[in-house]
């Protein structure tokens, strides 16, 4: 142990500087909402409903991106903000360009006078079942969507962000870590992890901050996954994988993974305050971890043991049903 300390010492005396500037940054008054500009995509229902209304109460102006905007989310949005101009609900599904170039001239042309200062890219899909039970088109829609449609996002509104040296906030999830049975989901958010430590390197010359949101399981308050009977699963597999699997094996898994879905948190409003200390405080974290301790200890032997010991863990966890 000793023969470690001669490292251990220009570490620490190198991480000091760092901590010291962190806290002094965090004494530093916090932004003054009025006048700022964010959009926030995925605004019909979930995190982005609650936080367009959070940040439209804070006195920021707010583009709430919905993939409906004549739907009953973003109708109650509207009715919710009481009608003030300062939050206004567009059509934008990020998997279209078309849409994107739109959303960001409708910025443009709304701009207050301190200018853009944050996007939230938000807007996500969720799905669960085995790799051979998804189609190539769905796993191409979920990129679309959850990796893609960020990117195509960011892109759009890089320009404006260095200009006046904003946020972006990425929804991630602690599933990026690990999966248990939604291997799809899982992929689009370490995909996009890996987006944001690039981005968020590159941008610091600009004075651009890059946070990334990692919630635990709030499925009961984002609905983003309804729950799927065994039934629908086994519909939609492909022959070649009925044969394969039984309906006991698909009963076994769909009850499982209903039964974590029903026991997300419902207190979306946890998730949303870490949004808002992104998009807020004057040294926001890179990573902000929303999660209970069991999820938290989870992700910390996913990062600190080998892969085997995480698969054993996981491996127990999952189906006891055997293939006939």
């Amino acid at each position: 142990m000793w023969a470690a300390a001669p490292l251990l010492l220009p570490l620490l005396l190198l991480l000091l500087p760092v901590a010291l500037a962190r806290l002094c940054r965090r004494g530093a008054a916090r932004l003054e909402p009025a006048g700022r500009a964010v959009l926030i995509t995925g605004c019909d229902s979930g995190f982005g409903h609650l936080l367009a209304l959070r940040l439209h109460r804070l006195g920021f102006t707010v583009f709430a991106g919905c993939l409906c905007p004549g739907g009953d989310g973003a109708r109650r949005l509207q009715r919710e903000a009481g009608g003030a101009g300062r939050l206004r609900v567009l059509r934008l599904d990020v998997t279209r360009a078309r849409d994107v170039r739109a959303a960001k001239e409708l910025v443009l042309s709304h701009l207050p006078e301190r200018g853009f200062w944050g996007l939230v890219n938000n807007a996500g899909i969720s799905t669960f079942g085995e790799t051979g039970w998804l189609p190539m088109e769905t796993y191409e829609k979920f990129a679309d969507v959850n990796l893609l449609g960020s990117i195509r996002t960011t892109l759009a509104f890089l320009p404006l962000l260095r200009k006046y040296k904003g946020r972006i906030v990425f929804m991630s999830s602690i599933i990026a870590y690990f999966t248990l049975g939604n291997g799809i989901y899982s992929m689009t958010k370490a995909a996009i992890e890996k987006f944001c430590d690039a981005l968020r390197l590159e941008m610091k010359k600009f004075g651009v901050q890059v946070c990334i949101i990692q919630p635990g399981n709030y499925a009961r308050s984002t609905k983003i996954q309804p729950p799927l009977s065994a039934e629908e699963i086994w519909s939609e597999l492909s022959e070649e994988e009925k044969a394969v699997y039984n309906k006991e094996y698909v009963q076994e898994r769909a009850d499982f993974f209903n039964s974590i879905l029903s026991e997300g948190s419902t207190n979306g409003s946890e998730v949303v305050d870490a949004m808002v200390d992104a998009l807020t405080s004057p040294a926001p974290k890179a990573r902000y971890m929303v999660a209970r301790l069991k999820e938290k200890a989870l992700v910390l032997v996913c990062a600190l043991f080998p892969t085997a010991v995480m698969d054993s863990v996981l491996s127990y966890a999952l189906s006891k049903v055997k293939l006939a």
